[in-house]
């Protein structure tokens, strides 16, 4: 290892310290990097170190990083919530969320726990958008595309926009 080079581990805990990420996700970012830096050392006609090597010293730094809780998906998870549930719907952190590598089943328990406040959310975020019920259909429509875009589902819309119609604001 060059002097100033950072090992896996530093690398890794360099990331995590700025924010959670999954094993998944972080085990690319590792990759991506071994993979450029071993690249540049081609590049300067010193031997890089084989792939499965490279594998395999990754696997077992993650491996470590669990064990010591410092890293976690559940964690992960818990943070796309808290971070991006006030935002987004449940379709969008849903991809976001499978789009992390976590699985399927921790998924589905955040989203069921995001579930619960949807309704509430979606009305917040349109009252902090619009405000007031749409003049015409054109209106109407801009709404419902925008808290599409958000990732609510159908039913979860119609009811703020209609609600906010029937009410007057």
């Amino acid at each position: 290892m060059a002097f100033g080079a950072t090992s896996i581990k530093g690398l890794a805990l360099r990331f995590l310290a700025r924010r959670e990420h999954s094993r998944v996700e972080l085990e690319r970012k590792l990759r991506r990097r071994i993979e450029d830096s071993a690249e540049d050392s081609a590049d300067d006609g010193k031997a890089g170190s084989s792939e499965g090597r490279a594998e395999v010293r990754i696997a077992a730094a993650l491996d470590d990083l669990v064990a010591k809780d410092l890293l976690s998906d559940r964690r992960t998870a818990e943070s796309v919530l808290r971070t991006q549930g006030q935002k987004f719907g449940i379709r969008r952190l849903k991809q976001t969320l499978l789009s992390k590598g976590l699985e399927a089943d921790l998924v589905t328990s955040t989203l069921a726990q995001a579930r619960l406040t949807e309704l509430q959310r979606a009305q917040d975020i349109w009252r902090r958008r619009f405000g007031q019920p749409a003049g015409d259909a054109k209106d109407r429509a801009r709404q419902i595309r925008f808290l599409a875009g958000r990732g609510f589902d159908f039913e979860t819309i119609r009811s703020v926009v209609q609600a906010r119609e029937e009410d007057g604001a």
